[in-house]
């Protein structure tokens, strides 16, 4: 379903244990903007309600509600350097209509736009 990283996936466990919030499962939401595209928002999260959908990858355990599971699913989850010394975390997702999948020599974050 969603797939975290090596790089990602070490991030997320540095900021985790920065928030004191080792333990804890990465929610993560989405939600389709008018233009088509996909927004995502992500946190620490103690919280399990009934109809969620729990996924580990790469030691991270992730948590998403099951509405959208039909946004996610597919989606990898990665942590680049943008701009030299400026790292953030991008979303390779499928779903999205301007995705298009990196190929070997690409950088991943020439398809953020």
């Amino acid at each position: 379903m969603i797939k975290v990283t090596p790089e990602a996936a070490k991030q997320i466990t540095e900021s985790a244990k920065q928030a004191q919030s080792e333990g804890l499962a990465l929610r993560i939401a989405a939600k389709r903007k008018d233009d088509g595209t996909i927004d995502y928002m992500m946190g620490f999260d103690d919280a399990n309600y009934d109809e969620d959908i729990e996924v580990t990858s790469e030691g991270v355990k992730l948590v998403t509600g099951a509405d959208y599971v039909e946004l996610l699913n597919g989606m990898t989850i990665d942590f680049v350097e943008i701009e030299p010394g400026q790292y953030n975390f991008i979303f390779l997702n499928p779903n999205d209509p301007s995705y298009q999948p990196p190929s070997e020599d690409e950088n991943p974050t020439e398809h953020l736009l």
